[in-house]
């Protein structure tokens, strides 16, 4: 039997196969190894901001209980609600532990519910339309906006003239659809509405709201334009007047108001008041790496507060309401 020895050059062989074998092992666990300590460290940070999220949730629970009490505390210190208040004290940030609160309480009585052109039975208020229709003038957009709103809000599927829109022209749409025949349940809602575009409801959100009931607009927080909009034959030095007045000493009763010299003889369209009732608190709270942002209606009435919508979202749904 022939023994096979092996040449120097077959051993140098195997030796080469070996170590490229070796380094592709270590090359793999080194990859392997980098990808756990990677995944690893994302699902770290992951669980941290998922943790810090959760973190920033609970401060904007409390910064809204907060807003609650200082509704509650105003309601049984005063019968008028205006700047004045504690409740309308811009604050800075506050600090807590791993982050800051921010937040702030806006009267949306200080502007014009889109809800009150249509009675508690779903028929047209006339006042409420006239009033609308005079705010759309004030703010140059066409007055039918206000004719499409009264046809999306009321009960019936009759288009009203002129520039009504109902059901016939919202099932000609793509996709298709039909009125909602009832109140906005958020001002948001406007996007659905024919001839409210982008840049029609970036004109109104500072001056309307969407509330489940008839409300009066309080003169001691409406904005100049809300307060335009209250009659025809009002200019707008006569309302900047009206402005720095109650800046100076705010309207302790409706008649107050309605003695400004601006206002003799004329008949308001729609009624106004000195109370309010509907509040927008709006918390910004950055804990981390988690952010959170609540945007709450509160009812307040008889020195009780309730929580009627809370929305959380990445960014606020429509920009803050003007202060003044």
């Amino acid at each position: 039997m022939s023994k096979v020895h092996n040449t120097p050059t077959a051993c140098r062989h195997e030796r080469g196969v070996a170590l490229v074998t070796a380094l592709l092992v270590v090359a793999l666990a080194t990859t392997a190894a980098v990808a756990m300590a990677t995944r690893l460290h994302v699902d770290l940070r992951r669980a941290g901001n998922l943790l810090h999220g959760e973190q920033a949730y609970a401060y904007a629970l409390a910064a809204e209980s907060w807003a609650q009490v200082i509704l509650r505390r105003d309601a049984g210190d005063n019968q008028v609600d205006s700047f004045e208040d504690d409740w309308a004290t811009s604050l800075p940030p506050i600090a807590v532990e791993g982050g800051l609160v921010d937040g702030e309480v806006y009267d949306l009585q200080g502007r014009f519910n889109v809800n009150n052109l249509v009675t508690d039975t779903g028929t047209m208020d006339q006042s409420g339309l006239d009033y609308y229709r005079q705010l759309l003038e004030r703010l140059g957009l066409d007055q039918t906006l206000a004719t499409a709103l009264l046809d999306w809000l009321d009960s019936d599927i009759n288009a009203t003239f002129p520039g009504g829109v109902e059901d016939e022209d919202y099932l000609l749409a793509d996709p298709p659809y039909r009125a909602a025949n009832r109140r906005l349940v958020d001002i948001s809602e406007l996007r659905l509405v024919q001839g409210y575009t982008a840049e029609v409801i970036a004109l109104l959100a500072p001056h309307v709201t969407a509330l489940p009931r008839t409300t009066k607009i309080n003169v001691n927080t409406a904005t100049p334009v809300v307060l335009l909009a209250l009659h025809e034959d009002l200019e707008a030095r006569a309302i900047e007047d009206l402005v720095e007045a109650r800046e100076q000493q705010i309207y302790e009763t409706v008649n107050d108001f309605l003695a400004e010299d601006a206002l003799a003889g004329l008949q308001l369209p729609v009624e106004v008041s000195v109370q309010s009732e509907w509040f927008l608190v709006l918390t910004d709270v950055v804990v981390g790496g988690g952010r959170a942002r609540l945007q709450s209606l509160i009812h307040r009435e008889d020195k009780a507060t309730q929580v009627i919508m809370r929305t959380r979202a990445r960014h606020y749904l429509l920009p803050p309401p003007a202060a003044g």
